[in-house]
């Protein structure tokens, strides 16, 4: 009777045991494919202030959007545009393959690029990038559902970098005379600390670099409480104090400031647009725009398993 107790509980050990074990393993396989994974969302936004790491992946760096389409790599790249270039997937811009939990791209200007794919949950997933321990966090979405307006405001920094010049075009009548009245061309510019403008009194400029500028300064962009849609504008003008606007966006290249201080409407016209996608062949195009990263970069916990 105890070897029949015994053998009968070995057994159940040993059924217990398989079970869990058979368990783990289905477990641990993917449901979906990678390919599959990432064609389930037509749009993947890329967080740039979830990034984790102290490294950068350029073309991610850059990019709002990016979207995997039978073997190609799409991003915008750019706010002007945004939701109608490319259908809304924005422009080509490379290649890829995966195989397991592993994507590789092969970017048409920043090469190629490896990656680990984590699924975080049914509408996240984690890039991480071996060569640079960085992790890059993209929410996935369709094109019927995703929110182009929100992005374009919430990153309206960077629409104003996306011209080479802003022309004033209209000034009101209504509103009283001020320093401001004689500016006629402003521009903002990227990289450095990403806050610099400049701006011109010329009258009329035959070509954009031609212009002389007069004033180098800095700029600033606010939100405004319970208005998604409006912002506001501060120019930090030494000599005669800060210049204050409330910014609204009339299309993609027309802008309307409003001086509080003398009630008096201003447009400025955007002109000579740039893309941020350079070409093989073009080694002078401007491409110095990159988001930065509002949170604090922070040391990567992910373990590269490629070592």
């Amino acid at each position: 009777m105890k070897t029949l107790k015994l053998l009968s509980g070995f057994a159940l050990v040993s059924l217990l045991f398989t079970s869990c074990y058979t368990e783990i393993i289905i477990d641990d396989q993917p449901s979906i494919s990678l390919n599959q994974l990432l064609n389930t969302h037509e749009l993947w936004y890329v967080d740039i202030n979830e990034t984790i790491g102290t490294g950068e992946t350029t073309f991610l760096q850059i990019a709002f959007t990016i979207s995997f389409r039978n073997g190609t790599l799409y991003a915008n790249n750019n706010l002007v545009g945004i939701g109608n270039q490319g259908n809304g997937f924005g422009i080509p811009v490379g290649s890829y393959g995966t195989y397991d939990m592993i994507l590789d791209i092969d970017h048409d200007i920043d090469g190629y690029n490896t990656f680990d794919v984590y699924q975080i949950d049914s509408n996240t997933i984690e890039l991480y990038n071996p060569n640079n321990d960085t992790s890059y966090f993209l929410h996935g979405y369709q094109r019927n559902n995703f929110d182009y307006d929100f992005v374009f405001y919430d990153n309206i920094h960077y629409f104003l970098q996306e011209y080479e010049a802003w022309e004033k075009t209209y000034t009101s009548d209504v509103g009283a005379l001020n320093e401001f009245d004689y500016e006629n061309y402003l521009q903002f510019l990227s990289g450095g600390d990403d806050s610099d403008f400049r701006s011109s009194q010329d009258e009329s400029a035959n070509s954009l670099n031609n212009i002389y500028w007069d004033y180098t300064g800095k700029y600033g962009v606010q939100d405004v409480a319970n208005n998604n849609y409006l912002k506001t504008l501060t120019l930090d003008y030494d000599y005669f104090d800060n210049e204050f606007f409330e910014l609204n966006v009339i299309n993609d290249a027309l802008i309307e400031l409003y001086h509080p201080t003398s009630g008096t409407y201003y447009e400025f016209e955007g002109k000579g647009y740039i893309e941020f996608m350079r070409t093989a062949g073009d080694k002078k195009a401007k491409f110095k725009k990159k988001r930065k990263q509002k949170t604090e970069k922070k040391n990567n916990p992910r373990v590269n398993t490629r070592n």
